[in-house]
């Protein structure tokens, strides 16, 4: 009898972080100069979607992601890992072998037990198997393994998963950031400064008229660029022999840019095949995220996977200025040194040797810095993404002033109007850190100028005001969610709109 073949365990270990990894904290926010409580201080999370919260009547404020329903906020039916009261318990499995040991502090195996064929569920007590000396749990399913920090009983941290970082944003106030140092943390006290949260009006555009105007310094498409996207819109043909990437739940690759190891996940569902070119999705983290954060929080590898679409998830790096927050995206004045353009193409390039891509049909998504790295390769690398679909950030106005397309490029940008991270409305950051941000509708009309769009926006199927009448057939779109706050896009809009478009022929090379 043929037993199927489990999912790469990493596969099990992303799904499960929805409910694996439960941090907490609790504490009260204060005037830095008066000591007096403030309420209604907005909290949200810097790396975790899904996340935000606002201080009580006496400063006071909660967090509990295991009583938010997971930390990511996508769950998977097929397969989960947890542990509740001391029971590790790894559910949906199909497997030839399983095998799972607990290692204590000191690295030494104190316990294991292998299972074989499994196909359903398997769960050990740990205080009845092993005490109270299981530090670490390893679970290897067919040879792939994965390694658990066990937290208590209830808790698990899935190694290489980053601790949160949080904003604090109240009005009249100087927004503060911290970043937890361990997964529990009671008592804490944030103390404000005095002071304003947004940026004075010599350098914050107060309407959108004002923003295409001072965007438009950078030029729109030369009449050369025009005829090149305008050119040839026929398919062109890919062959897909010697192309030798095997379906894969996440691999480590990595490739040299100016001489730094630059690093990334692939991730190839079960539906590729290698007959025939599939699209190619790249999704940014957020700051202080890195690729394997992005790839248990996204919500657009469950709409892509089922059509054999390839994901890569790379991650940033961190700056030399200290004052700057990371790892992150080189995005105009924040947040890495290095030159993430010419990685995100090294990275692509790289995949297409061993994979069948579709050059006409690479897109790019991310979340809160994330999404202003994928606003921002649609200035600077149109002419390798065919559309792409930012959340959770806008364009700043360092970018936005250097911001030349080399062609018409479809966006749909998704923000929430409680966004108390990257505010709807624009201006600064309120980090130090030089963005000064365009806005959520400052945004989309900068769209609509650079992708020469006419007439009015219109509402689409989705809800969202959509520009459909640019140059070229592209659209600009954003989906604005009243009351939302800083989060993921949502994949069930996001790629069927994506997948709407192709890069011109004359722009494959």
């Amino acid at each position: 009898m043929k037993f199927p073949q489990i999912m790469g365990l990493a596969s099990i270990l992303a799904m499960s972080s929805t409910m694996a990894f439960a941090w907490s904290i609790s504490g009260k926010v204060q005037s830095a100069g008066s000591g007096r409580a403030l309420a209604g201080v907005t909290i949200n999370s810097f790396n975790y979607a899904g996340v935000a919260t606002t201080t009580a009547e006496d400063g006071t404020f909660s967090i509990n992601t295991d009583e938010m329903g997971g930390l990511f906020g996508v769950a998977s039916a097929k397969m989960s890992a947890n542990i509740r009261g001391g029971v590790f318990s790894l559910e949906g499995v199909n497997a030839h072998q399983l095998k799972i040991s607990a290692i204590n502090a000191l690295g030494k195996v104190t316990f294991q037990r292998s299972f074989y064929e499994i196909n359903g569920s398997v769960s050990i007590d740990l205080s009845k198997a092993v005490g109270q000396s299981a530090s670490f749990l390893r679970v290897t399913a067919d040879g792939s393994s994965q390694t658990y920090i066990v937290k208590g009983k209830n808790a698990l941290l899935k190694e290489g998963d980053p601790l949160p970082s949080l904003m604090f944003a109240l009005e009249g106030y100087q927004s503060y950031s911290y970043t937890m140092s361990a997964e529990v943390e009671t008592d804490v006290v944030i103390k404000m400064e005095r002071g304003t949260n947004t940026t004075s009006s010599a350098t914050v555009a107060q309407s959108s008229n004002d923003v295409v105007k001072s965007s438009s310094s950078a030029e729109a498409p030369t009449s050369s660029a025009e005829e090149k996207s305008s050119a040839s819109q026929d398919p062109i043909t890919v062959d897909c022999s010697g192309k030798t990437a095997k379906p894969v739940q996440k691999q480590q690759m990595s490739v040299t840019v100016d001489g730094k190891k630059r690093t990334f996940l692939l991730h190839i569902p079960d539906a590729y095949k290698g007959d025939k070119p599939v699209p190619l999705v790249v999704d940014y983290h957020p700051v202080m995220g890195n690729g394997e954060g992005q790839y248990n929080g996204t919500t657009y590898k469950s709409q892509t996977d089922p059509e054999g679409v390839i994901s890569l998830y790379p991650d940033g790096t961190k700056s030399a200025d200290s004052r700057k927050m990371g790892p992150g995206w080189n995005v105009g004045p924040c947040c890495s040194d290095d030159d993430d353009v010419k990685f995100s193409r090294a990275m692509i390039d790289a995949v297409k040797e061993i994979a069948c891509i579709d050059p006409q049909r690479i897109y790019a998504t991310g979340f809160s810095m994330g999404g202003g790295m994928s606003n921002h390769v649609a200035c600077f690398m149109s002419d390798v993404f065919a559309a792409v679909a930012p959340a959770g950030m806008d364009l700043n106005t360092t970018n936005s002033a250097k911001c030349n397309p080399e062609r018409p490029i479809s966006v749909i940008n998704f923000r929430g109007t409680n966004d108390g991270t990257c505010r709807y409305q624009g201006g600064d950051s309120g980090f130090n850190d030089g963005l000064n941000f365009l806005g959520a509708k400052g945004t989309f009309e900068f769209w609509k100028e650079k992708n020469g769009c006419t007439g009015s926006a219109t509402k689409n199927a989705s809800g969202c005001d959509e520009y459909s009448n640019c140059r070229d057939g592209v659209k600009v779109v954003l989906c604005t969610k009243q009351g939302g706050g800083h989060e993921q896009g949502d994949g069930k809009i996001g790629w069927p709109f994506l997948k709407q478009f192709t890069l011109p022929a004359s722009f494959v090379k």
